[in-house]
């Protein structure tokens, strides 16, 4: 495998510097950093996307929230708010907001104030207010925040002075804080969206993008790369980095190559399959995080003959996953009975496991009315992602077991941000992806990937809409007693184990490669990765 990465290297000059390499990447300074990407950006803005690759690229680099999530205890932790108090019918929340918080300058933007609560009544009104000058620009696409059903929870912001902010539910909801410390949360300059809107350039909202973070936005060549400033004058201190670039290279063995050859300092989501021989060399290390996240295969169930339980659940029977963990995940996952890892409270302990059992399979086929099987398609992700570091490996897999009970499976795939959108237009027979977790809670598996609002949204890939289902988990939001939440929740996965609108495959760790000069690139548990405090040894 190292023989395979060395042949891509191409000889350089000094490897402080890109622009002998990188002809497209302008040079960049010893006390900078360059993280190897796996695809391109959606948006400057996580509100319109649920994609890992564009969160890892802009949300914590470039924006905060509310609150932020404690990576080892999983608590909610102040950032762009102090404090916070409920009522006691569990219905309104108070925040008092941290002060003398800088918005980023750059050269479209200079800001006339710090941070304030029009920012945050801004930020959300956006997304739940129809009428809204923002609402439709670029489209009206919140996809988390459908998926979690907020408009329907959120009656209104408020701004009762400069420092608070009140937020009035229709009704009470246990997951309420968890999504405010979401990725997709983040809080957006009101006062720039103003000057955009005067100027007739609503829509470079969300490509010219301006937040509180640590960096600020500098330039983008799309399918080329990202590049960031330190923003000076950030709240939390001293950004080490004087800059980041993301250099953006969907192929995997390239981004390994440009790791080995000092072209990039640290590299998202290697293969498992390296992992031995890249930390086997001196110069670089292997990082891992265990991570809530799941692997799985979504059936589009509102096509024939996905459709039909009986179908779904023979397919389910046909898949061999001790086979799929040993080639994909070499050992580095665990497998999967539910969407819920097993580190979760919610996780239902005494599920019982899906079995390989081909046998089985062809005879549920049979009751279903396809004894001679059926063609189909296998939606292969072209991006490596945690919960799958090879999909197109897996989807040939599932093709040959498939194809033992009469099936035969086509492998489609796409460029990521093509793929994203075909599947968004559920063109899909069948899809082989995954969810990261961001945040603690249970809802953030069910709801985003299950729900009826999330079918709307595009986030259910499965386009599964159960009102069984969906009275389970929105009961379960409805109180803050863990023993009650906790029995709602198995018996959703119960239910879902019965209708199997998906396949549960892995729980996966999270990898990262990087130089050993690189110290403080944060991998979470939850959400994406923060290079704020990130370091580079000369």
């Amino acid at each position: 495998m190292i023989k395979a990465l060395l042949s891509l290297m191409v000889p350089c000059g000094s490897v402080l510097f890109l622009s002998a390499c990188l002809p497209d990447i302008p040079e960049t300074i010893q006390q900078g950093m360059v993280y190897c990407a796996e695809g391109s950006p959606e948006t400057f803005n996580p509100q319109r996307v649920t994609s890992g690759t564009t969160i890892d690229a802009i949300s914590q680099q470039l924006y905060d929230r509310l609150l932020d999530i404690d990576p080892a205890s999983g608590e909610l932790i102040p950032a762009l708010a102090t404090q916070w108090r409920l009522s006691e019918d569990g219905k309104t929340y108070w925040f008092t907001l941290r002060q003398n918080v800088q918005f980023h300058h750059t050269a479209f933007f200079s800001p006339g104030r710090t941070f304030n609560a029009q920012d945050v009544t801004f930020t959300f009104n956006r997304i739940t207010h129809t009428e809204h000058p923002y609402h439709a620009v670029g489209g009206a696409v919140y996809p988390y925040f459908q998926s979690v059903d907020w408009s329907s929870l959120v009656k209104a912001v408020v701004a009762e002075n400069d420092s608070t902010v009140r937020f009035e539910l229709n009704r009470p909801d246990s997951s309420f804080l968890s999504n405010l410390a979401t990725d997709f949360a983040a809080i957006l300059s009101a006062e720039y969206a103003e000057q955009l809107l005067q100027q007739s350039k609503a829509e470079l909202l969300d490509q010219k993008p301006v937040g509180t973070g640590p960096f600020f936005f500098k330039e983008y060549k799309k399918n080329q790369f990202i590049r960031y400033y330190r923003h000076p004058e950030y709240w939390r201190g001293k950004v080490e980095l004087s800059q980041l670039v993301f250099d953006l290279v969907p192929d995997n063995a390239k981004r390994m190559a440009k790791l080995l050859t000092h072209e990039c300092d640290v590299v998202a989501y290697p293969r498992n399959a390296e992992l031995k021989l890249i930390a086997e060399r001196p110069d670089v290390e292997v990082q891992s995080q265990v991570s809530m996240n799941v692997g799985f295969w979504a059936f589009n169930t509102q096509k024939p003959p996905f459709d039909n339980v009986l179908v779904r659940k023979a397919l389910a029977y046909a898949i061999n996953k001790d086979a799929i963990l040993d080639a994909v995940y070499f050992g580095y996952a665990d497998k999967a009975k539910t969407l819920l890892p097993p580190t979760s409270w919610a996780f239902y302990q005494d599920l019982p496991e899906q079995q390989y059992d081909p046998s089985k399979a062809k005879e549920l086929l049979a009751q279903a009315g396809y004894p001679r099987g059926f063609s189909m398609d296998i939606w292969a992700m072209p991006v490596q992602r945690l919960y799958n570091p090879n999909a197109l490996k897996m989807a040939e897999l599932m093709q040959a077991d498939l194809a033992k009970i009469g099936v035969k499976a086509s492998i489609v795939s796409f460029e990521w941000n093509s793929f994203r959108r075909k599947l968004s237009e559920f063109e899909h027979d069948s899809v082989l992806i995954g969810w990261a977790a961001d945040n603690a809670d249970p809802d953030n598996f069910f709801r985003p990937l299950l729900s009826c609002s999330a079918a709307g949204s595009g986030s259910n890939r499965a386009n599964w809409c159960d009102p069984n289902f969906d009275n389970l988990i929105n009961q379960a939001l409805l109180t803050a007693d863990i023993k009650q939440r906790r029995s709602f929740y198995l018996t959703a996965q119960l239910y879902l184990d019965e209708q199997m609108p998906l396949v549960s495959i892995a729980h996966s760790k999270r990898f990262q490669a990087k130089s050993v000069k690189i110290t403080g690139v944060t991998i979470n548990p939850y959400g994406g990765i923060s290079m704020a405090a990130a370091r580079k040894a000369l």
